[in-house]
């Protein structure tokens, strides 16, 4: 039996996947661990009535589990880890916290009118630190051969971070930082990713109102 999933809508296409790394990063386990689903897909500018019954915070994404409609990505991908144990997705608790400033880092820099406000260095500092780990641990995933939790919350903050930036900044992660760039490509191209991305238009579309404030 197919999981209802509740996700964002791309800005603009009333039927198409939308830009949420949080909602991606629940698609990626349902993936990644075979499981049937079903897409409901919501505006968060225009939210209809059911969905705000189910989500009163309004958030994206929600998942239905044994009939309760649960929200938060870590709760849902906890969750979906002891329900539905194999394939594990399990990260080693040592390495759980790999990548976290990352995401905080970039939205920052995405988002400042101050070239020298320091947002750009916090975030090269928090690829630099994802950097040394791939360098001093057997790759090419965080945890090592396989895919687990942490790269699956990583890959769509570490699309949204290339794709947006690109786009807004004319940036790119330093040439340096070669681990970053191959572990995103090996990411990437796997084809749980492929299914779940949004389109680099719609990444853009949904960043535009924050970058524009």
């Amino acid at each position: 039996m197919a999981l209802d999933i509740c996700v964002k809508v791309a800005v603009g296409a009333p039927d198409v996947l939308g830009d949420c790394p949080f909602s991606q990063r629940v698609l990626l386990t349902l993936e990644e661990k075979k499981l049937p689903y079903k897409t409901h897909l919501i505006s968060v500018s225009d939210k209809p009535q059911w969905f705000l019954d189910i989500s009163p915070e309004g958030k994206v994404p929600v998942v239905k589990l044994d009939g309760k409609w649960v929200a938060d990505s870590d709760v849902i991908v906890g969750l979906l880890e002891e329900k539905y144990p194999e394939p594990s997705l399990k990260t080693p608790p040592e390495f759980s916290s790999v990548g976290s400033k990352i995401f905080g880092a970039f939205v920052t820099f995405l988002t400042s009118k101050d070239a020298n406000d320091g947002s750009e260095k916090a975030l090269v500092d928090a690829l630099e630190a994802l950097e040394n780990h791939l360098k001093t641990h057997p790759g090419p995933f965080v945890a090592g051969e396989s895919v687990t939790a942490v790269d699956l919350s990583l890959a769509p903050k570490l699309y949204h971070l290339m794709v947006a930036l690109g786009h807004y900044k004319n940036w790119s992660a330093p040439e340096s930082l070669t681990s970053v760039r191959n572990y995103a490509k090996a990411l990437f191209n796997r084809e749980s990713f492929e299914k779940t991305k949004a389109k680099k238009e719609f990444v853009v579309a949904g960043w535009a109102s924050k970058v524009n404030k």
